[in-house]
């Protein structure tokens, strides 16, 4: 270590530290893996709910995932089962927008897809991470085909208004780029001894070589142009055949401009736990899982049955519901045990007979993420054709947020739908305030700063504002500051006869994952509760 005795060593643990604060989770996961660290959903296998009772009824409150997920289990268990959903379809946010397709926001806003026969877009969920078990296992064991999904495109854009004129940068570009000069930079503070307190002797030297691997640094650890730099970040001209032009090295982007672009805040995804590869989505639509756990239990699911009263007492559960498009007087369900899987944001105005910390719990969810997600159908597949971009995502600072490209049909002549928005908070507030056909008309405006073939090959779009969803009013619960820490647990106990489910019962908020396990979660533990005490029904 230093030879200068004031020196405080300080451990490689916080090494990493700095390193990660200064440069990214990038450059410290290089670290990590050079001196030696770096390490691995709860989900194991099929749920065990063998000796269910003979008869028990369990009431299921909603036809999300984690309701779809129960219902299954538990009628194969031999539950007596009902499902109330509010929809006129399963799936909850799990759903895909089709040519014909028709739905209404709140406020009245109707709009009706247009889209091209074979052509779909996903509002809500749209890509699953390898390391989601649950619903991996799940498409698996229906037989649901699922096709890779491009999370991160090197050929794709990083945009800024504020950066480089508003010209777009290829993903690949700033990805190796900032890489370089930043290893350049640590590679200069190691050499000039600025780290002799965090490293000995031999980890410095494995730390420059790994510096120079990978940042491609020269001899004179410099990132330059160079033939070995075009092999990451691409060439000025590429190699050729016969007698096409020479190859010519590519320039990198000047350090301090890409610094003060921002441009690389989009290069974390790289080293995302839930974004990074491999990613999947199944074929035709992320629909097609719900409909898959909807066929298997279809004949226990009632359709447009609004729940507005959930009442227990230590014999059963009883539920009140309307009709969702005309009201009317309240019909009322019956069961033994009730598993409600509704988002907080509603069932927070539903009269529930639950325990004061349950009810603290759910009071306690502050108002669900805004996100407005926007559909574009277009004559061509421009970006493949003219930009080289097959699947993943463009990334700007405009209101639209990401710009992400189909995997169907890729290579193909035709027409293709682009996720041509993503837009939360304020700016999904900005989006949903307009009508739907002028939301799609601005999101084609933004987005022709990227693609300017936009206002030309343009033909038809549809846009969902999740916070004018009347069965979510938002995207998914954010639990903030310390809420979780106040409420998670009581929000997931078992209060008498009834227990939640949902991504919001979870620590995977917004991904079916979360929704997947809480549901087994829960259903797990009801089940243990009712055979310990030996429940018993006639039917």
């Amino acid at each position: 270590m230093s030879n200068t005795p004031e020196a405080a060593p300080i451990s490689r643990r916080a090494f990493l530290g700095r390193i990660g604060a200064l440069s990214g989770a990038a450059v410290m996961y290089q670290a990590m893996s050079t001196l030696g660290f770096a390490a691995e959903s709860s989900y194991r296998a099929p749920i065990d709910l063998s000796g269910a009772p003979r008869g028990t009824s369990v009431l299921v409150l909603g036809a999300g995932l984690a309701g779809l997920v129960a219902a299954y289990e538990l009628s194969r268990a031999g539950y007596t089962v009902k499902v109330l959903e509010y929809n006129q379809r399963a799936g909850g946010r799990c759903w895909t927008i089709r040519g014909g397709d028709e739905f209404t926001e709140l406020g009245g806003f109707r709009q009706k897809c247009e889209f091209d026969e074979g052509l779909y877009f996903n509002p809500g969920p749209w890509r699953i991470p390898y390391h989601h078990y649950g619903v991996l296992d799940y498409a698996r064991r229906l037989k649901v085909p699922l096709q890779s999904l491009n999370q991160i495109n090197d050929n794709a854009w990083v945009h800024s208004t504020k950066a480089f004129g508003g010209k777009p940068q290829r993903y690949r570009h700033v990805r190796s780029d900032f890489k370089g000069h930043v290893a350049e930079l640590l590679a200069k503070s190691v050499n000039q001894g600025g780290l002799d307190t965090a490293l000995d002797v031999e980890d410095r030297e494995k730390m420059l070589e790994a510096m120079r691997t990978w940042g491609i640094l020269d001899k004179d650890y410099r990132y330059v142009a160079s033939r070995a730099v075009d092999g990451s970040r691409g060439y000025g001209v590429p190699p050729g055949g016969g007698l096409m032009p020479k190859p010519e090295l590519s320039t990198p982007l000047d350090p301090k401009a890409l610094l003060q672009s921002g441009l690389w805040k989009n290069l974390v995804t790289d080293h995302d736990y839930e974004m990074g590869q491999a990613m999947f989505q199944p074929v035709g639509g992320m629909d097609r899982i719900a409909d898959a756990l909807y066929r298997e239990v279809r004949q226990h699911v009632q359709f447009g049955a609004k729940v507005v009263g959930i009442d227990q007492d230590d014999r059963g559960v009883s539920v009140s519901w309307v009709d969702a498009a005309k009201g009317g007087t309240p019909k009322v369900a019956t069961a033994d045990w009730c598993l409600c899987t509704i988002p907080l944001s509603i069932l927070s105005q539903i009269p529930m007979r639950v325990g004061d910390a349950m009810q603290s719990a759910i009071n306690a969810a502050a108002p669900y993420v805004a996100s407005t997600k926007i559909g574009l159908q277009f004559k061509r597949r421009f970006w493949e054709e003219d930009d080289r971009i097959y699947g993943g995502i463009s990334y700007t600072d405009l209101p639209i947020g990401v710009i992400s490209y189909p995997m169907e049909g890729q290579n193909l002549p035709g027409k293709g739908v682009l996720l041509g928005g993503y837009a939360f908070g304020p700016n999904s507030y900005t989006f949903a305030s307009l009508d739907p056909q002028q939301r799609v008309r601005e999101a084609v405006r933004l987005g022709a700063q990227i693609h300017p073939q936009y206002e030309k090959e343009f033909e038809n779009g549809v846009s969902v504002a999740w916070h004018r969803m009347p069965y979510t009013l938002g995207c998914f619960a954010p639990w903030p500051g310390d809420t979780r820490e106040k409420h998670y647990e009581n929000l997931c106990r078992l209060d008498g006869r009834i227990a939640l489910a949902g991504e919001h019962a979870s620590r995977l908020p917004a991904w079916q994952e979360g929704a997947v396990l809480s549901s087994l979660d829960a259903i797990g533990r009801m089940h243990a509760r009712i055979t310990s005490t030996g429940e018993k029904k006639n039917g």
